[in-house]
């Protein structure tokens, strides 16, 4: 085993400094950021995250002899926590970041404009990870990635694909540029599509901008009952990856 501290007041130094990472700012100067819960932070390990330290109750500790261990109390947990009840453990790892290099060789690339739900964004991209996704792109001003909340909803998957932020968009000029809009003619049951290509979301409140509209060489919509007029998006994200995933599948 690696280690061992024991800290029980939560006036600690350290558990000072890492409820910090709560706040995005110390996020991005630290390159740290929370893992809560032993399956995220399982995942975490096994994808080749460092994971820096674990804050454990102490009948759980051998559970973590990947990392630095600090056995604590469930009220130290509960003040390192994001969540309601505390987990069982909360880690610190080190941020994996990617540049547009990643996107080099990718042929199925999914972006994401202005996504600022982190539940949708971490759902998003564990259905990436799920589906054969090479790479995704966050582009205008979405959430960050290694918010707790995202990180929770991806489930252990964010680690899993490169996600890069772009601030353009030129790497995609040889790609089909598929937008994604609720009154695109094309139905999804008849849409094909040829690698490579880049499958465009907006937020749910704005959609894709016109910007990216315009950008796009292709439009597709999900056809549902007219009684329904959107879906969450990451239902959406989830339907049509699936059915370009089945595509390709009935064609190998």
């Amino acid at each position: 085993m690696n280690k061992i501290e024991r800290i029980t007041s939560v006036n600690n130094d350290l558990v000072k400094e890492t409820v910090k990472l709560h706040q995005r700012k110390r996020r991005d100067e630290s390159g740290r950021f929370l893992l809560e819960g032993f399956k995220v932070i399982e995942e975490a390990y096994r994808a080749g995250i460092e994971i820096e330290t674990v804050f454990v109750l102490t009948d759980k500790a051998l559970e973590y002899d990947f990392a630095k261990v600090v056995l604590t109390t469930e009220a130290v947990l509960k003040k390192i926590s994001t969540t309601n009840s505390a987990p069982e453990a909360v880690a610190v790892g080190v941020q994996r970041r990617y540049d547009k290099s990643v996107l080099k060789d990718a042929k199925k690339v999914v972006l994401l404009e202005n996504i600022k739900d982190l539940g949708n964004l971490g759902t998003i991209l564990r259905t990436c990870a799920a589906f054969g996704v090479d790479a995704a792109a966050l582009y205008g001003e979405s959430a960050d990635i290694y918010n707790p909340k995202c990180v929770r909803a991806s489930v252990g998957n964010l680690w899993k694909i490169p996600v890069v932020s772009l601030e353009e968009l030129s790497m995609f000029k040889d790609f089909e540029r598929i937008a994604t809009l609720p009154r695109a003619k094309t139905e999804l049951k008849d849409f094909t599509v040829k690698e490579p290509y880049l499958l465009m979301f907006g937020s749910e409140a704005g959609g894709l901008s016109q910007e990216l509209i315009d950008f796009g060489t292709r439009q597709v919509r999900i056809e549902m009952s007219g009684d329904v007029e959107s879906l969450n998006l990451g239902v959406a994200c989830g339907i049509i990856l699936h059915q370009l995933n089945c595509m390709y599948s009935i064609d190998k």
